[in-house]
């Protein structure tokens, strides 16, 4: 298994991903215009990093993936709905998403808030209902999983950007927002399937700074992709961050900065991965994936 390759990898997975989210959402006992918003925002594309994160972890403890199958989607559905939400008016005021119209513009503001609100709060029922999966994870994963986006984790980072606009943050502040707005639920992902796998505390540490780095990493590229990404392959518009004149790494370090920055943060997450005496090959080609990610 230590010889597959990131692209099939993720292309069978993501595969198998789509399916059951589309499934699951599909058999839900709910008006017909929720299940389609919730899909909508859902089937939208994206890299799917956070799943693949998961199933690639699973993995690399000899894991079958498939076994993460319900908490991968839970996870994808609650990042989808943050997604939702930032983009409302009151929010982040966008009008695309990976290249299409956001939730808000097809189905309307209310609709749009509660296909978030439904994405969220069926996430928790897909981890209650995991198969193959004892009652001890099932607790240990819903736990982490509400920390990871809630009051602790990516809304708290989404407040703290809100209240950072219009204002010079320092790096502190900074990284602050970018560990809680991204960095958690990409943990979360990681953790997720550690506690599937039954993994070692010592491991459990490691691939917690592994994936801490890791989320650092992902947000300053993201950064840099606003300014010099392009509009097309990333499917919003870019030059937004100075627009909103928000700070961001390469405006407080400048490109050259923040690009050194990157690298260091993949160093650290790379250095994490080779403590652990597994075949992590597929989560060090995903640490590759974000560094050289364009969109």
């Amino acid at each position: 298994m230590s010889s597959l390759h990131l692209d099939t990898f993720a292309t069978n997975y993501k595969q198998l991903l789509e399916n059951h989210q589309r499934k699951s959402i599909n058999r839900l006992q709910a008006p017909p215009v929720l299940k389609e918003a919730m899909l909508y925002s859902l089937e939208a594309g994206g890299k799917r990093i956070r799943p693949l994160l998961l199933f690639a972890t699973l993995h690399a403890f000899q894991k079958d993936p498939e076994i993460g199958l319900n908490a991968a989607a839970a996870i994808e559905m609650i990042h989808t709905y943050s997604l939702i939400h930032d983009d409302l008016p009151s929010m982040d005021n966008d009008d695309l998403r990976r290249g299409k119209p956001t939730n808000h513009k097809v189905f309307g503001e209310a609709n749009a808030i509660l296909a978030g609100d439904a994405l969220l709060t069926y996430s928790f029922q897909l981890i209650a209902e995991s198969p193959n999966v004892s009652m001890e994870a099932k607790m240990t994963l819903i736990q982490l999983l509400a920390q990871s986006a809630g009051a602790e984790g990516m809304v708290a980072g989404q407040v703290a950007d809100m209240i950072g606009e219009e204002k010079e943050l320092n790096l502190e502040e900074l990284e602050y927002i970018h560990i809680h707005k991204t960095g958690k639920m990409l943990t979360c992902s990681v953790l997720a399937g550690a506690i599937l796998a039954c993994v070692s505390e010592e491991e459990y540490d490691w691939l917690e700074r592994f994936s801490h780095h890791l989320g650092l990493a992902f947000q300053i590229r993201d950064d840099l992709l606003d300014i010099d990404g392009d509009e097309e392959v990333i499917g919003k518009p870019v030059g937004s961050d100075e627009g909103n004149h928000k700070t961001t790494y390469p405006s407080l370090l400048g490109i050259k900065g923040a690009q050194d920055e990157l690298m260091k943060q993949i160093q650290f997450a790379k250095d994490y991965l080779m403590k652990i005496n597994k075949d992590t090959q597929l989560l060090q080609s995903i640490t590759d994936l974000v560094e050289n990610r364009n969109h």
